[in-house]
């Protein structure tokens, strides 16, 4: 009798001890996107184990339920922000000798502001992590401001500006890591392919515009810009998302080899997956 007693409540102690490792790791389990998985619900005790057939009619499928089969696949989508753009290096002899400009006074060399706008696909390989290939539309450059180098004329306030004025295809491929629900960090490499190059000289004297030209320096520019790209982001339930980071160019941009100049560019932007 005792054996018995003994034997039923090594039974029930097992049945115990394997459900709470079951729903310890079901809560731990993460898909691609950081969200945590919903646990399988517990079979009671002495239900049957025959399979029903599937029912087809229109009833309505809980939040839970659609949110984690939406968030396991790959996801398409599109973004879009704000660049602010530097060139480092020679940057300054640079563009002022491709624009024929070469001033003996000072020169100060400012970032660009403009815009990107592209899509990307989230290609989920395991809890927490995904591939995210993208196409990006993106301008960059820098501006350049320096003073005549006549103090006879100083007091025009003559002053020449000159923008170096890029626009590129960017082609990165990110890895993508989710610390936790929603928060990620993203990095990889990037292929840029140069389609547009000018280099735009804006004079003016007492705070009018005196003089404008635009120079095309596509040609002498590389075709291909290589770079690190590495960020942050935050993507919400709805499918919106915030995100920021830098890309670092690792090619000289002078097609001749005449001067070394790279592009860096900061970013911040919204996205949407669909």
């Amino acid at each position: 009798m005792k054996i018995s007693r003994l034997s039923g409540g090594l039974a029930v102690a097992c049945l115990f001890v394997s459900a709470a490792l079951s729903t310890a790791s079901a809560q731990g389990a993460r898909d691609a996107y950081g969200n945590p998985k919903a646990a399988p619900s517990p079979r009671p005790m002495g239900s049957s184990t025959t399979r029903r057939a599937p029912s087809y009619s229109n009833q309505p499928t809980s939040s839970s339920s659609s949110s984690n089969s939406g968030s396991s696949g790959v996801r398409f989508g599109f973004r879009a922000g704000l660049n602010v753009a530097d060139l480092q290096g020679d940057a300054v002899q640079s563009f002022t000798t491709l624009a024929g400009y070469a001033p003996d006074g000072a020169i100060s060399k400012q970032m660009r502001p403009g815009f990107y706008a592209g899509v990307f696909a989230t290609l989920p390989l395991g809890p927490g992590f995904a591939i995210e290939p993208g196409i990006t539309y993106a301008e960059k450059g820098a501006v350049l401001k320096g003073n005549l180098p006549f103090p006879a004329l100083d007091f025009l306030k003559a002053n020449v500006t000159g923008t170096a004025r890029l626009a590129y295809i960017d082609v990165p491929v990110l890895a993508k890591v989710f610390i936790t629900p929603g928060f990620y960090l993203y990095a990889g490499p990037q292929a840029s392919f140069l389609v547009n190059g000018k280099a735009r000289v804006d004079a003016s004297v007492l705070g009018f515009s005196a003089y404008k030209e635009d120079f095309d320096v596509a040609d002498q520019l590389r075709k291909v810009d290589f770079a690190a790209v590495g960020g942050l982001g935050y993507q919400f339930n709805n499918g919106l998302g915030l995100s920021a980071g830098y890309d670092y160019g690792f090619t000289s941009l002078d097609a001749n080899n005449r001067f070394q100049a790279y592009n860096r560019v900061a970013k911040i932007g919204l996205s949407y997956s669909l």
